[in-house]
């Protein structure tokens, strides 16, 4: 226990001060809460950062990752046992999806021991509805979503830049586009977000910054995938084939027969990759409106989950793809930050390129896009890439980076 104390006290001491969006929005009295996120997104630092500010003194707050060679051999609930009978009164466990059998561990901690808070984070492939503990009546759940491009600007320029919904956006996009342009050189920020602004260790330099992406791919591919969903590891050179054919053959209007040739999967398998890598956050599908979202029913655009994904795995970046991805990746990690949201409200228009919340009608394009493809539509917008400020129906594409 006492090298548990000292290593979260040297972690402690590195952990930098900058808070992503999902700090606030957490209702940290709740006796169980779960952080679930891609990796790289942030969940371990959050987690030491609250550890920081409520628990540092006293020993009573404690961050483990259960990881670690200790937790091979000891067991989480007697270990949280433990703890509060030493005077713990708040849990934070790192990694949890690594624990084998650990959504029981988080429901024998919250029925038997009521007087210890736990938090623990994880893969985004975590289900926790299907979980043997049952945790959806016990546990918050929270998703952790790479950074915005609000989050971007207000890291790199220390300033406090507030998000707004998207029907303000709509409504104010002029106002707010003027307001922000006058304090920033938007369009570079936003170049340079796209190649480099998604993870937060981009504090760190950009010199490793695409190396450092690449590695949490594979360690996503290699290790999270298998390990959460009982993949054979033979299949995982063929869900890396398909994810690089993916990447590089965008805009991907998937044909299933011949990406089931391609990778040697098999169609029924080729379906719930798809869906798996969807959940791990290194793809979006988007369907037509009205057409559900089963598993074996066929999405008809898939994107990569976000920008600077594409940057690490494709050999060339196709502009208009880029454009649409950034759009799906922002409206959706906006739709789904609060807890036991469902997202996937962005849909594929049948005039225009997406219809969100059934309601709102969008065709996204470069500075020069018309209403053409729009035209008739009722309540539709063009988004256009490469403007600073917009005007009426037609908005900059960079200002949906402000809805979380």
């Amino acid at each position: 226990m006492e090298n548990l104390f000292r290593e979260q006290q040297r972690l402690i001491d590195s952990v930098i001060p900058t808070r992503r969006y999902l700090y606030s929005l957490i209702d940290w009295n709740s006796r169980c809460i779960g952080i679930l996120g891609a990796r790289g997104t942030g969940k371990t630092t959050m987690l030491l950062q609250h550890v920081k500010e409520m628990y540092r003194e006293g020993g009573t707050g404690l961050y483990v990752s259960v990881d670690s060679p200790y937790f091979q051999a000891h067991n989480l609930f007697e270990f949280a046992r433990e703890f509060q009978q030493f005077g713990g009164k708040a849990l934070f466990i790192d990694e949890i999806h690594k624990y084998p059998d650990w959504s029981i561990h988080i429901k024998s901690i919250y029925d038997s021991l009521p007087d210890l808070k736990v938090v623990f984070s994880g893969s985004s492939l975590l289900q926790i509805a299907k979980q043997k503990g049952d945790l959806s009546r016990r546990a918050i759940i929270y998703n952790l979503h790479g950074l915005s491009f609000r989050e971007y600007i207000n890291f790199t320029h220390a300033t406090e830049q507030s998000p707004y919904p998207l029907e303000t956006i709509i409504a104010n996009h002029q106002q707010i586009a003027n307001n922000l342009c006058r304090g920033f050189k938007i369009l570079k920020e936003f170049r340079d977000y796209l190649q480099f602004g998604y993870y937060p260790f981009f504090l760190e330099g950009e010199a490793l910054y695409t190396f450092k992406v690449r590695e949490i791919i594979n360690h996503i591919l290699e290790v999270d995938l298998p390990f959460v969903n009982r993949i054979e590891p033979r299949q995982i050179s063929k869900i890396k084939k398909l994810l690089y054919l993916l990447a590089t053959s965008v805009p991907f209007v998937p044909n299933i027969a011949k990406l089931a040739e391609a990778t040697e999967i098999s169609r029924p398998s080729l379906y719930e990759y798809l869906e798996k890598l969807q959940d791990a956050k290194l793809l979006n599908l988007v369907r037509s409106q009205g057409r559900g979202y089963e598993v074996l029913n066929k999405p008809e655009k898939i994107l990569l989950e976000n920008s600077n994904v594409m940057y690490a795995i494709a050999d060339q970046i196709n502009t208009g793809t880029l454009r649409e991805l950034f759009f799906v990746n922002q409206l959706r990690n906006a739709q789904s930050i609060h807890p036991n949201m469902l997202d996937n409200t962005v849909e594929l228009a049948g005039s225009g390129d997406f219809i969100v919340n059934g309601q709102h009608t969008f065709e996204v394009g470069g500075k020069k896009k018309g209403f053409k493809q729009i035209s008739g539509v009722a309540d539709a917008f063009v988004v256009a890439d490469d403007i600073e400020v917009g005007f009426k129906n037609k908005l900059p594409l960079w200002i949906f980076g402000f809805l979380y």
